[in-house]
Order: structure tokens, then sequence, then C-alpha cells
């Protein structure tokens, strides 16, 4: 039940040009623009290094917030979840073939961005086992919150509100300008965002070669809890 779940759940996601456009062609194209245009200024960094692992962390929150917020939104409007609810299949089947089709997605979405970061020039160094734990708390992290904002929000201002954080967390949330051009108290607030800290935790190991950043783990992490216990509580199926 779990795999014909999970292929359904990514059949349905590439009938969707609107959610492709969003998850995969979006951060490629910024990539490609940011890259070959200095529209802002990367620091120390050199421009490629900066911006990869800042649309990496962008990737993430496309699929497992923004992506998942509306098209759960939109099932709970239409009573698709209602009626899957009331079928022999378990509700937490239903959210695990939600969470291994994002993952599918984020997986993609690696190897475009990784892919053509290369073609630019791209250098990586680190652990690639702490990227793998710094993406997967990032999932975890954003999956809470669009799973939160899908189940309490009707479908309409669901998809107002998943693109407008989309927006705000793209300019604040470290992911194509440094916050280190920000004053110090807000960089610390936009630090503790999931973006912030999956942007900051991504390029400390790929563009610093530092270990894991567990820093950036815990703020993911305290995230990721405090959404899927608030999406547990507050979820509502029809």
């Amino acid at each position: 039940m779990l795999l014909a779940q999970t292929l359904f759940e990514i059949r349905l996601l590439l009938r969707n040009g609107e959610q492709l456009l969003l998850t995969a062609a979006i951060p490629v194209v910024l990539l490609w623009l940011l890259t070959a245009a200095p529209v802002f200024d990367t620091g120390d960094y050199e421009r490629v290094d900066f911006l990869v692992p800042g649309i990496l962390a962008l990737c993430v929150m496309s699929t497992a917030f923004t992506s998942l917020a509306i098209a759960t939104g939109y099932e709970r409007r239409y009573g698709a979840l209602k009626r899957l609810a009331a079928s022999p299949l378990p509700r937490w089947t239903l959210l695990l073939a939600k969470a291994l089709t994002v993952l599918v997605v984020e997986a993609l979405q690696v190897v475009l961005v990784g892919g053509l970061g290369l073609a630019l020039g791209w250098q990586p160094s680190g652990s690639p086992l702490a990227v793998v734990v710094l993406l997967v708390a990032g999932t975890l992290a954003f999956a809470g919150l669009g799973l939160l904002l899908a189940g309490t929000l009707r479908a309409e201002a669901t998809l107002a509100a998943a693109n407008l954080v989309y927006l705000l967390l793209l300019v604040l949330g470290g992911v194509v300008i440094p916050l280190s051009g920000f004053p110090s108290g807000v960089r610390t607030a936009l630090e503790l965002t999931p973006t912030g800290a999956l942007a900051d935790g991504l390029r400390s190991v790929l563009a610093d070669g530092a270990g894991l950043p567990w820093g950036s783990v815990a703020v993911l992490a305290v995230w990721a809890v405090a959404g899927l216990a608030a999406a547990a509580r507050w979820f509502r199926w029809e």
C-alpha cells in the first residue's frame, strides 16, 4: 500500500505543471541567473559557492513546505483526504507516502542544482553525510510547517500564505543575500528561521568545509518537533 500510494503521489506531482515549475525549474533558473549577473554581493565567497547551498535550501523549502502545503490543502478542500481517511489505507501510510514523494523530488533537485553548479565552476567540500543530515532535518522542519498550514487554513489561504512565506524567505532567509548584510539583531532572528539555519548550515559544510553544524541542526530539529507536533494536534482532515 505504501509503494502504491507513493507512486500515485509522484504521478500526481508529474501531472501538475505549476508544482514542477516551483520545485524544479525556478531553483535552477535562479542559480543560473544569479551566478551570471552580480546582483548581490556575496562577501568573501565566490558567487557560485555562495549560491549553490542557498539554492539547495530553497529547493527543500519549495518542495517540503510550499508545494506540500498547497497540494495537501487542495486535497483537503476537495474531500480527497477525507475519502482516503475512510479507506483501508492507514493515515500514517498516506503521510509517509507524501514524505517519500518529497524526498524523491528533493533528490532530483539536488542532482539538477548540483550538476548545474559543477558546470558553473562550483567546488564543493565537506562531508556528504553532514549535507544529508541537514537536508533531512530541513525537510522535516518544513514538512511539519507545511502540513500545519494545509490542515488548519482554507485552501485559498494556504496558497496565499505558502507563496508569501516562500517569497519572504527567498529574500530574507540567506538564500541569495548574505545574512551578514543585515543589522545584528535582525540577522540573529533570521538565522533562527528554518531557511536561515539550513542555508547557513549547508554553506558552512559545502563552502567552508566545516563539520556538521550542530547549531543549525538544533534549530531545524526544534522547528521539526514543533511543526510536526502542532500538525498532529490541529490537522483537520476535512
